[in-house]
C-alpha cells in the first residue's frame, strides 16, 4: 500500500491515506460519508449476528458520534463506494476503552457483507498501524467479540498477539477478548 498525506490532524500533522494496488483506498471519513460508514458497519455486525437489534446496532451506525471524539476512517472502492469502517482512538477518548498513554487502538471495524473477500478488513487493519505509527504510538491494541474467528485470525496474520490480561465484559455474555502488537 501506498501512504500519502490525507486531512490534518491536530496530533501531528497530516492523516495517513492508503491505497491499495487494486484501487481500494484508506482514509479518514469525510462528513458526507459518516453515515455510510455506520451503516457498513452496523449490517456487517448484524449479518453476522454479533449484535442485537437496537442498542449496540444503533451505537455501530452512530459515525457522527465517534467521529466528533476519535477518527473514523473509511475505505472506498475507485467509484467512491464506502465499502466498510473502523474508529480509530487515542488514550483519554471516550471510544477508547484498553489503550493506555502511548498507545492506540480501534473498535467497531466492519465490513459491507457484500463488500467481503476483497481485502477491505486487512486494509483497514492497515491503516490503523500505519496511523498508530504516524501518531507516535508503540503499540495498537483492540478487544474484539469472543465468536469473531475471522477477525482474529486476520490479527494473527499481521502479528497481533493475544493479551488475555486486558480481557473484559461489557455485560454478561459479552466476552470481549484483547488483542495488541507492538510498533
Amino acid at each position: 500500500m501506498d501512504r500519502t498525506a490525507g486531512t490534518a490532524d491536530a496530533t501531528t500533522g497530516p492523516m495517513t491515506v492508503m491505497t491499495t494496488p487494486d484501487g481500494l483506498t484508506v482514509r479518514p471519513a469525510r462528513a458526507d460519508e459518516l453515515e455510510a460508514a455506520g451503516l457498513a458497519v452496523r449490517d456487517a455486525y448484524a449479518a453476522d449476528g454479533f449484535a442485537a437489534e437496537g442498542g449496540y446496532l444503533e451505537t455501530l451506525a452512530d459515525t457522527r458520534s465517534r467521529a466528533r471524539d476519535a477518527t473514523v476512517a473509511v475505505a472506498v472502492s475507485t467509484d467512491g463506494t464506502v465499502l466498510g469502517s473502523v474508529t480509530f482512538a487515542l488514550p483519554g477518548s471516550r471510544w477508547a476503552e484498553l489503550s493506555r498513554p502511548g498507545e492506540a487502538e480501534f473498535r467497531a471495524l466492519g465490513v459491507a457483507p457484500d463488500a467481503r473477500g476483497r481485502g477491505v478488513g486487512l486494509a483497514l487493519t492497515q491503516w490503523c498501524l500505519a496511523e498508530a505509527g504516524r501518531v507516535g504510538a508503540t503499540r495498537l491494541v483492540l478487544c474484539s467479540l469472543d465468536r469473531m474467528h475471522a477477525a482474529h485470525r486476520l490479527y494473527g496474520r499481521l502479528g497481533f498477539t493475544r493479551r488475555p490480561d486486558l480481557d473484559w465484559a461489557p455485560e454478561p455474555g459479552v466476552d470481549l477478548l484483547a488483542f495488541s502488537r507492538d510498533l
